[in-house]
């Protein structure tokens, strides 16, 4: 996991978790390089808005192209930076970032193992709320894969399921659950978070 935590303990706050690919950037498959890095439209006007309503925005993404050897963690980060730095530019701060690198079949030996922190394992998001003392039941996990959904729900955090990027189409009926709410986009979210904020 990589993370880039705020100094300083935060008591029972609330969080927005986002799955990264698909929900902040484009989808690439086997995404490696910076240059191929597109954030998606709209995406800086939410993280603001999220933002203004004191949510802490964190990023919790599976990156098996680290088990495949074809990035290593270091590379991630960089690309993690980069996103994050683009978006301080439009003044949208995310808190935090973190990712798996494990896959149960992976390239690299020391990658290959079954881990809690892959989605749709909580891992990723208990962390974030151990790390933040994040209070879950004022908080979101906003994804475009049921396996964000599922993660989400696993740490009794209520779910939105994006339909911009392709996770929303797949392989849906391997889980019984459900997302709460569904929107077309992180942006469109906006409203949903807004009704239930408190």
């Amino acid at each position: 996991m990589g993370v880039r935590p705020r100094q300083g303990k935060i008591v029972k706050s609330k969080a927005i978790f986002l799955d990264r690919d698909g929900v902040i950037i484009r989808q690439v498959e086997l995404l490696t390089q910076i240059s191929k890095v597109k954030i998606l439209p709209k995406v800086a006007e939410a993280i603001k808005s999220f933002n203004k309503l004191e949510y802490l925005v964190i990023v919790v993404s599976n990156q098996p192209v680290v088990a495949r050897g074809i990035i290593t963690e270091k590379g991630i980060e960089k690309m993690n930076e980069f996103i994050r730095e683009k978006l301080v530019k439009k003044g949208a701060r995310i808190d935090a970032f973190y990712f798996c690198p494990h896959h149960p079949n992976a390239t690299l030996k020391k990658y290959r193992l079954r881990c809690r922190c892959r989605k749709p394992g909580p891992g990723m998001i208990l962390q974030g709320i151990r790390d933040f003392y994040i209070n879950p039941n004022k908080s979101f996990m906003i994804g475009d894969a049921m396996i964000d959904v599922v993660a989400g729900k696993r740490a009794k955090l209520k779910t939105i399921l994006v339909k911009s990027g392709p996770g929303h189409a797949r392989l849906d009926k391997l889980y019984k659950e459900k997302p709460d709410f569904t929107s077309k986009n992180l942006f469109d979210s906006i409203k949903i978070i807004k009704k239930y904020d408190r």
